[in-house]
């Protein structure tokens, strides 16, 4: 598999994704579901803690993504849902550190405020593919 990052503009580096990215000769694709701050129970944990949040989302992100042998360095694209869109841009350094310290930009896709989402006391929520 070849991917390439399509990025003709600089100023999205800053929050840590691409405009695009072209993926060939594909062999395994991934749709990861919205993946929040819950336990392997599925209770909602770091209640009122956005940073906190965003990593035990990721942290899932990557068990759904180890199921089928993948990281998130095989990420292409990810959407952000939250209850508080300045509060996640203070936090977004959490998720922007975890991709580039496997040398990933991958593709932004939504970042959106919604009223709630799930269970009450989460924060954010992540979705993505992954591509191998």
């Amino acid at each position: 598999m070849t991917r390439t990052t399509l990025a003709p503009w600089t100023w999205q580096e800053a929050f840590g994704f691409a405009q695009g990215a072209e993926v060939r000769n594909t062999r395994t694709v991934v749709y990861v579901a919205g993946q929040g701050s819950v336990d392997a129970d599925g209770n909602p944990v770091h209640d009122g803690d956005m940073e906190k949040q965003v990593v035990q989302a990721l942290d899932n992100v990557e068990a759904v993504l180890a199921e089928a042998g993948l990281s998130l360095a095989d990420v292409v694209k990810y959407d952000v849902h939250t209850t508080d869109i300045d509060a996640y841009f203070a936090a977004s350094g959490a998720l922007v550190g975890r991709f580039a310290a496997v040398g990933n930009v991958p593709v932004g896709g939504i970042l959106a405020e919604v009223r709630r989402l799930a269970f009450p006391p989460m924060l954010v929520e992540i979705t993505c593919t992954a591509v191998a």
